[in-house]
């Protein structure tokens, strides 16, 4: 059993790996807990499989108004709206088609786990696969600390157990958060995709996330903002890709 700090240090020596070698010849769907998770986690990997005319479909499952509940210029249903769409200039940047990408709007800070909304979800996610002729689902971490990133793993396992066919890649967004005596009990597995030649790209489709970036909310002393050093994390082109279930 190792620690999740040494789990993601692991990651560092993964094998690379292209695109063919993630996709095969179709499409991707990537899930996002929230606007911005997209950009983060599979910027590069979303830019360049659209550069290549692949089909990918990006299914963002929450609303994201929890990340400022105390700002009165941005109440819920204003900052909901704003959420969708700096997400939906981000997959734009991306080269994502507007009917591409799709927007559940599920509460944010309660995606659910398990039951009959999750399977709702995992349908939907099923849906695009099929729609996307994907082979590869990409979602959040079973470990990252937030509630809806680790239920949108469970999620996109509940899709894939039902197609064999489809590969389950995990992206880490809040991984160093965790404690670093915090344990993980898989044995790390996975992939570095280079996606240098779309770092742009993706800093682009980040910076749309205004409300996530800056302090475009500025009344709301307890809202979220990602850090310079969080940020940091995701300025390069490396994407890591954990396939600890293949």
């Amino acid at each position: 059993m190792l620690s999740a700090h040494a789990f993601l240090d692991a990651s560092r020596s993964f094998p690379s790996a292209t695109l063919d070698d993630l996709l095969g010849e179709g499409g991707a769907v990537v899930v996002a807990p929230h606007p911005d998770d997209e950009s983060l986690g599979c910027g590069a990997l979303i830019a360049t499989a659209r550069e290549q005319g692949r089909r990918v479909k990006v299914i963002v499952l929450s609303d994201g108004a929890g990340s400022h509940p105390g700002s009165v210029k941005y109440p819920a249903q204003r900052l909901r709206a704003l959420r969708e769409r700096e997400v939906r200039d981000a997959v734009s940047v991306l080269g994502l088609p507007a009917h591409d990408l799709q927007c559940l709007a599920l509460p944010d800070r309660y995606v659910p786990h398990e039951g009959v909304g999750a399977e709702h979800v995992a349908m939907a996610i099923t849906e695009q696969l099929h729609d996307a002729d994907a082979r590869a689902l990409f979602a959040t971490w079973r470990h990252d600390p937030h509630g809806d990133h680790r239920a949108a793993y469970d999620i996109a396992r509940m899709s894939v157990d039902r197609l064999p066919q489809v590969r389950l890649f995990e992206y880490a967004i809040w991984g160093r958060s965790l404690p670093p005596d915090a344990m993980v009990a898989e044995i790390p597995k996975g992939w570095r995709f280079d996606g240098a030649a779309m770092t742009g790209r993706k800093q682009a489709a980040i910076a749309c996330h205004c409300s996530q970036v800056t302090n475009l909310i500025d009344d709301d002393p307890e809202g979220f903002c990602l850090s310079p050093d969080m940020l940091a994390r995701f300025a390069g082109g490396e994407e890591i890709f954990f396939e600890i279930d293949p």
